[in-house]
């Protein structure tokens, strides 16, 4: 099995839950995604990792750093930068074992940071965690997205702070409305998500009971 099927059917046995509920948005919905189950999960968060590093190379290969709002985002910020450690590390210890084959291009390490939903009201009053540097191209993450509100706020977060950001990635996106609205924030910067609400539906569906 592919890594992006065992997250899918990850996230389809942990995180889906069928029932009415209120969702942060205020908005009313049937089912509830919630992505840290499975983030959060040992083997699900390593799978997340992987999953969302090949989004951000394939899309973003510039990116320095990925970030975004506490808390939704903090495992998945931590999951990405861990696997492009295990990347680098995998292409170096390859270099040494097979000196005089192709090895392509290096990767690069992919740093993370934290966006507090209130800045800090003691010490350094950071409003941002981790990797902070001025001008570097960076990349807002989140695990569910349904109005965008909170990449939105990551994103201008990450602005503010002199980071220039080059899109978004969401894990799982509920189509309800956001991709438009963060789509407007990034200002021509791309929005992708690894799945949709309806393909994690359809695959908890056709998990045996």
């Amino acid at each position: 099995m592919d890594v992006r099927t065992a997250l899918l059917k990850t996230l389809a046995r942990l995180s889906f839950r069928l029932g009415n509920v209120t969702l942060s948005s205020g908005q009313l919905s049937d089912y509830y995604i919630d992505c840290r189950t499975t983030t959060l999960d040992a083997e699900g968060g390593r799978l997340a990792g992987i999953v969302m590093l090949d989004l951000l190379r394939t899309h973003f290969a510039s990116a320095e750093a990925i970030g975004g709002l506490t808390m939704g985002a903090d495992p998945l910020v931590s999951n990405i930068a861990s696997a492009s450690a295990w990347e680098v590390a995998d292409h170096r210890e390859f270099l040494i074992l097979a000196p005089e084959e192709e090895h392509g291009r290096e990767p690069t390490l992919v740093h993370g940071f934290l966006v507090r939903k209130a800045e800090k009201t003691y010490g350094i009053r950071n409003l941002i965690e981790g990797f902070k540097k001025v001008g570097a191209s960076v990349v807002i993450v989140d695990d569910v997205c349904t109005t965008g509100g909170s990449t939105i706020l990551a994103i201008e977060a990450a602005r503010d702070s002199g980071m220039t950001v080059l899109g978004a990635l969401c894990l799982v996106d509920r189509e309800q409305g956001g991709r438009a609205l963060i789509e407007q924030s990034l200002k021509g910067g791309q929005f992708i998500s690894a799945f949709t609400a309806e393909e994690v539906r359809a695959t908890h569906a056709r998990i045996p009971r």
